[in-house]
Parts: structure tokens; C-alpha cells; sequence
């Protein structure tokens, strides 16, 4: 029968351990802060401030003002105007500029005439994902230039016009997507760095025979191990919490003891994995570059933090169901961003109750193993 006094003593000893140790106390409660502060602002996908050429070879009031179009809209910048057309491939090639922008001689000519007159864009696709936004802002900058040549002013009414209104994150700032996500995969490699250290410090102080001579039940030096970790787990997603809160200017609008509960599912599911890592290894060195091998990679590719897990493939969608950070999330965006409850996050509780009972059952396992 496990017993409180000993669990207490148990969770004791490590919150001492920890304090002895600057290592665990930096990784513990600056760490956390410190990276969601620098990926907060390191990380966007809005597309801003784009480098551009202008080969302006008609030089007229026109083509002057489809040049200012492009300036006005904020998305561009124009860094060089070259002189010959065969100076354009130079400024891609060298990446000086991601779009080149050329008007021929005769385009407002054209224009004066009536008929079409084409300008050519340039893209370098080599970041195809900056190209394609860039194509897009482009083409919308071009067709709005058009329409207003066509119509000279006058105002043009649409018989059917789409109003649209965007759910969540009105502004569509990336911050609001990124930061969510952040706290859920920070938080999945720091917990099991944590407690990667634990039974590995153990081991290599040699006072892993003292603890397996105190009658002890396995559950009990588990859990008492834990408890400092998620007091410390809690504090550090508070602390990431408010950065957004009040750095990013990220919304809350969900329940705060909503995603204290599931946060503490998370952690404990998170902290077992790490002292599971811990327990097999021995080592502390060891110990750490397994738990980064485990929780980095799949937190960042496989949680739907970057990338939409709806566009993966199929063999790689059915990975990332033993990815814990895929449904911590979930829950951070869906609190933050749209304020759902229990009745929509009830499949990401009762998976991170999943995952936090095996966390725990896999490190008393491999705790029992090494006490043998």
C-alpha cells in the first residue's frame, strides 16, 4: 500500500537534489521562457517586406503607377532598379532580390490603345512557399491595378459579392497560431529533459543502492520523483502563459482551469516519458540525448504545429497519434483561439489520460527492473 509520508519524503529528496544542481535549475525556469520568447518572434509565416526589382523599360506615368501599386500594398520593397534585362537572372541568382518585376517598352501604349498589355514577373521559387505568396500578392496587386485602368474611377458594383469574415484570429496574425503551439512543444522537450536526469543522477552519484535499500514501493519513488517536476512543469506553462498573454498580445478565450487540468495530464504523461528514458539509460548524458531524440523532432514535425497533419501522408498521419504534443496542441489553440470546452476536447484528454497512465506504468517497469 503506497503511503503518503513516503511519497512526500520521496519528492523531498529530489526538490533538494534539484536545487544542488544549476544545470536542471536553468533547463527548468529559464529555458522555457527564454525560448518562447525568441521562437514567439523567430517564427511567422506572414510574408512581409519582400526584395523586388523593377525593369522599368517603358518609364511613363503608367507604368510608374503600377510600380507604386506594388510599394503601397507594404508586402514589397523595391531594392534595385537594373538597367538591362539581362542583369534580371544576376539578382535572382544571387538571391539580392525575390521578385523582378519588367514592363515593356510599349506598355502604355498599349494601355492608351485599349489592348491587352502584359508585364512579366520573375519569382525565385527556390523558397517556394515565400514565391507562392509573393505570386499571390502579385496577382492581386496587378488584377486590382487593372480594374482600376478599366474603370477610370468609376465605382464597380458586383451583382453577387462574397463577405467574408474570418473566425478566431480576425487579424491573421501568425503570432496567434504560433505562439499556442509553442507552449505545447517547449513544454514536451523540457518535461522530458527534466526528468531525463532523475534515476540517471542516481546511478551515476551512486546513491541509487540507497534508495533501493529503503522500503520504498516503486509507484512511490516514481511519483515522488514527479511531484517536483510538475510543480515546476506548471509554473513554466504559467510563466509561457503570460508571455503571450501580454508580449504577443495572443487572446484567451477558454477556461483557465480547463487548461490547468489538461496541462497537468500533459506534463505527467510528458515527465514519465523522461524518466522512463531515464531509467533505461543510467547515464545522464545519455539519458538527455535520447530525450531530445524523442521529443524534439516529433513535437516540432508531428504535432500540427508547422505542418497541417491533414496534409501528410497516410503512413506519417498514423504516426503522429503516439505524438503527445499532437493533442496538447490542440488544446492550447482551441483554448486560446476559440475558447472550446470539455465537449470539444474530450478525445485530447482522454488521449493524454492514455498516455499519461502508460508514461507512468513504463517508468515503474523500468524502475522495478533496475532496483532488481
Amino acid at each position: 500500500m503506497m503511503s503518503l509520508a513516503r511519497l512526500l519524503a520521496v519528492s523531498r529528496k529530489e526538490a533538494i537534489q534539484l536545487r544542488r544542481d544549476p544545470r536542471s535549475l536553468l533547463l527548468a525556469f529559464l529555458l522555457p521562457l527564454f525560448l518562447i520568447v525568441f521562437f514567439g518572434y523567430a517564427i511567422t509565416y506572414d510574408v512581409k517586406n519582400i526584395e523586388m526589382a523593377v525593369l522599368d523599360e517603358s518609364n511613363s506615368e503608367e507604368s510608374r503607377a503600377l510600380v507604386e501599386s506594388f510599394v503601397s500594398s507594404g508586402y514589397f520593397r523595391i531594392h534595385e532598379y537594373p538597367a538591362r534585362y539581362q542583369d534580371v537572372q544576376m539578382l535572382l541568382d544571387a538571391g539580392v532580390v525575390r521578385l523582378v518585376l519588367v514592363i515593356p517598352p510599349d506598355f502604355s501604349r498599349d494601355l492608351g490603345a485599349g489592348r491587352g498589355a502584359p508585364v512579366q514577373i520573375l519569382l525565385d521559387g527556390a523558397d517556394a512557399n515565400t514565391a507562392t505568396i509573393a505570386r499571390n500578392y502579385a496577382t492581386a496587386i496587378v488584377a486590382r491595378y487593372s480594374t482600376e485602368v478599366v474603370l477610370g474611377g468609376r465605382e464597380l458594383r458586383l451583382p453577387v459579392e462574397a463577405e467574408t469574415r474570418v473566425w478566431y484570429n480576425e487579424t491573421l496574425e501568425s503570432q496567434n497560431m504560433i505562439v499556442p503551439g509553442l507552449v505545447a512543444v517547449i513544454m514536451s522537450i523540457i518535461a522530458a529533459l527534466l526528468t531525463a536526469l532523475t534515476i540517471a543522477r542516481e546511478w551515476e552519484r551512486g546513491t541509487m543502492e540507497q534508495l533501493a535499500a529503503t522500503p520504498v514501493h516503486r509507484f512511490e519513488v516514481v511519483l515522488g520523483k514527479l511531484l517536483p517536476y510538475v510543480v515546476i512543469g506548471l509554473f513554466d506553462v504559467s510563466l509561457a502563459v503570460l508571455a503571450g498573454l501580454f508580449i504577443f498580445q495572443v487572446p484567451f478565450r477558454g477556461s483557465v482551469l480547463l487548461l490547468s487540468g489538461l496541462t497537468l495530464l500533459f506534463l505527467v504523461g510528458a515527465l514519465s516519458l523522461g524518466m522512463f528514458i531515464s531509467a533505461a539509460a543510467r547515464a545522464q548524458l545519455l539519458a538527455t540525448q535520447f530525450a531530445i531524440i524523442a521529443t524534439f523532432l516529433p513535437a516540432i514535425l508531428l504535432s500540427g504545429f508547422i505542418f497541417a497533419i491533414e496534409t501528410m501522408p497516410i503512413p506519417i498521419q498514423a504516426i503522429t497519434y503516439i505524438v503527445p504534443a499532437r493533442y496538447y496542441v490542440t488544446v492550447t489553440k482551441g483554448i486560446f483561439l476559440k475558447g472550446v470546452g470539455p465537449d470539444v476536447l474530450w478525445i485530447e484528454a482522454l488521449a493524454m489520460i492514455i498516455f499519461a497512465t502508460a508514461g507512468l506504468s513504463l517508468a515503474a517497469r523500468a524502475f522495478r527492473k533496475e532496483l532488481e
